[in-house]
C-alpha cells in the first residue's frame, strides 16, 4: 500500500462513519442530550471556539511540561541506574510503586500538598507521575542492551565510562527511548485530563474541565467537541513523536529502514 492510500483510506472511513452517524441520528430522531449529530457538534465547536481553544492551550501546556519532565528525569535516572546497580536496586522498586499506584488515589493528596492556588503545578506533577515510568523502564532496558562484546572492545581501547555511555549505550538505547516517548506522550495527556477531573475546580480551565462543565449543563454537543479536540491533540502528539522517531532512526536503525520486497 503506497503512502497516499495510507492517508486516504482512514480519512474515507472516518467520513463514512460520520455520514452514517449523522443519518442515524436524524432518521431515529435521537435527542441531542443523548447523542448529538456531527453537524451539531461542529456548530457547538464554532460557537465555543474561543473558550475551547483557550482550554486546549491550557491542557497542551500541562501535557508538554509533564512530558518534558518525564523524559528528562526518566533518562537521567536510567543513566544513573545503568552506572550503579546498587542505586538501581535501591530506587527501582519505588519507581514501580509510583507506577502501579492509581493516580486518581494520590491526586487529591498532591492537590492538598501543592495547594489550589498553584493548581497548574499540581496538574503537572500528576501528569508527570503517569508519564514517567515508561521512559525510565524502556531507557534502562535500552542502556543495558548494548553489546557486551562492544563494551569490552571500547574498554580495550581505553574508552572512559562516559565515552562508552555517549558513543555506544545511548545510541543503543535511542530506539527504546523513542518508542517509550510515543507511549509517554499519550500518557502525559491522559494524566493531565485525569488531574483536571480530580481537581474539580473552575480554576482548572483545561479541556477536561470544559467536559465536566458541559456535562453538568447537558451541553452534550459541546462535550463531544471538547472530546474531539482531546483526541486530535493526542493524535498530533503521537504523530509528532513518530516523525521524530523516523527522523532520528531512518538512516541507520533496522526498525525504520525500508525493507526490500
Amino acid at each position: 500500500m503506497n503512502r497516499a492510500l495510507k492517508i486516504i483510506v482512514p480519512i474515507a472511513v472516518g467520513i463514512a462513519a460520520l455520514t452514517l452517524w449523522e443519518f442515524l441520528v436524524r432518521h431515529y430522531n435521537v435527542q441531542p442530550f443523548v447523542l448529538p449529530a456531527p453537524s451539531a457538534i461542529w456548530a457547538a465547536f464554532i460557537e465555543n471556539f474561543g473558550s475551547l481553544m483557550a482550554s486546549l492551550w491550557t491542557t497542551l501546556r500541562i501535557t508538554l511540561a509533564a512530558f518534558a519532565l518525564a523524559v528528562t528525569g526518566g533518562v537521567a535516572l536510567a543513566v544513573l541506574f545503568s552506572q550503579s546497580r546498587r542505586i538501581e536496586t535501591a530506587l527501582y522498586p519505588y519507581a514501580v510503586i509510583l507506577q502501579v499506584t492509581p493516580v486518581v488515589a494520590i491526586a487529591p493528596l498532591i492537590l492538598i500538598w501543592v495547594g489550589f492556588e498553584r493548581i497548574n503545578l499540581a496538574l503537572v506533577i500528576i501528569a508527570w507521575i503517569v508519564a514517567f515510568f515508561p521512559i525510565l523502564s524502556n531507557t534502562t532496558l535500552g542502556l543495558k542492551s548494548a553489546d557486551h562484546n562492544l563494551i569490552d572492545l571500547f574498554r580495550l581501547y581505553g574508552a572512559s565510562r562516559w565515552q562508552i555511555m555517549w558513543k555506544l549505550q545511548l545510541p543503543t538505547a535511542l530506539p527504546f527511548l523513542l518508542g517509550a516517548m510515543k507511549v509517554s506522550g499519550g500518557l502525559a495527556l491522559i494524566g493531565a485530563v485525569v488531574a483536571e477531573f480530580v481537581a474539580g475546580s473552575g480554576t482548572a480551565t483545561g479541556l477536561a474541565w470544559r467536559i465536566v462543565e458541559a456535562g453538568n449543563r447537558l451541553q452534550i454537543a459541546k462535550m463531544f467537541a471538547a472530546l474531539g479536540l482531546l483526541a486530535a491533540l493526542g493524535i498530533a502528539i503521537f504523530s509528532a513523536l513518530s516523525a521524530l522517531e523516523w527522523a532520528l532512526l531512518h538512516r541507520w536503525h533496522e526498525s525504520a529502514l525500508k525493507k526490500e520486497r
